[in-house]
């Protein structure tokens, strides 16, 4: 039986079949294993070349490779979640000038912290990092944000920059005059909430969430950030202002930080997205 089958396979005269394809082998033309008939690959695996490592475009062109960048999307919450963070902080707030004002337990636990922390750390270096809070240090740096942003065709953000930095004058000084706290180190009042620690937080952060919108540079919030604590330190450690007087304004001013973020739009808006490009890939082969 054997040498009956053997010999209809290999006889040369009457007819000869095709070379069947062998388990585990992959053939350039071989239709794919859902049987579509097609050339390409249809069992879902990868391909074995870079381009299976690329996502998709606009009608199944080929796109650019993740992540791409653009103005990062943590700055623009959800609504629910933009305004639970406001009401957050407006609670905060509240909470800090409430015990300020009625001398409760937060004030008297705020006065130990900064007897414990005033006088700490070289003068020279405390001193410059609550130089920082200025208005000739800070508002250059906004200036400079506020001008780029201007340049670039940002109209709406520069404005609401500017309009945030000058609400800090507009709501400081006021609460200065009616809270009256005096200072660590003297006994004149107005130091409730700290005007430098406003100054710092509104100055260096508006000129971050500025140039976010334009420079592709994930360090520039966070460099904000780090500006504004360092001058919240040095204010408190040079004993300038006690922790809630910094804690304070930094609730105050993030709330005007997030009203900023109204005026903002994605990168995608201000400029249209990179375009994929229209030329279909070739068949994997």
């Amino acid at each position: 039986m054997r040498e009956t089958l053997r010999s209809q396979g290999t006889a040369g005269g009457s007819r000869s079949e095709l070379p069947q394809p062998r388990p585990g082998r992959a053939f350039a033309h071989a239709t794919g294993a859902s049987g579509s008939g097609t050339p390409h690959r249809s069992d879902r695996r990868p391909p074995h070349t870079p381009r299976g490592v690329r996502q998709p475009g606009p009608g199944g062109c080929l796109g650019t490779p993740p992540p791409v960048p653009g103005q990062p999307t943590f700055l623009f919450p959800a609504p629910r979640a933009f305004l639970t963070l406001c009401g957050l902080l407006g609670l905060l707030f509240a909470l800090i000038t409430w015990q300020v004002v009625a001398e409760g337990p937060l004030l008297r636990a705020d006065e130990r912290l900064g007897r414990a922390f005033e006088g700490r750390g070289a003068v020279a270096l405390t001193e410059f990092l609550a130089d920082l809070g200025n208005l000739s240090v800070a508002l250059p740096v906004l200036a400079a944000a506020v001008a780029y942003a201007l340049w670039h065709g940002g109209y709406a953000p520069a404005l609401g920059a500017v309009l945030a930095m000058a609400a800090v004058p507009a709501l400081v000084v006021p609460l200065k005059s009616w809270i009256a706290r005096p200072g660590p180190l003297t006994a004149e009042t107005g130091y409730y909430p700290s005007g430098h620690a406003a100054t710092s937080m509104v100055a260096y952060c508006g000129a971050a969430l500025l140039l976010c919108a334009y420079v592709r540079a994930r360090l520039v919030l966070p460099a904000a950030l780090v500006l504004t604590a360092a001058t919240g330190a040095g204010l408190v450690l040079r004993g300038y202002h006690w922790p809630l007087d910094v804690l304070g304004s930094w609730c105050l001013c993030a709330l005007l930080l997030l009203l900023l973020l109204l005026s903002h739009r994605p990168a995608g808006r201000d400029s249209p997205p990179p375009r994929a490009s229209r030329v279909r890939a070739a068949p994997d082969r």
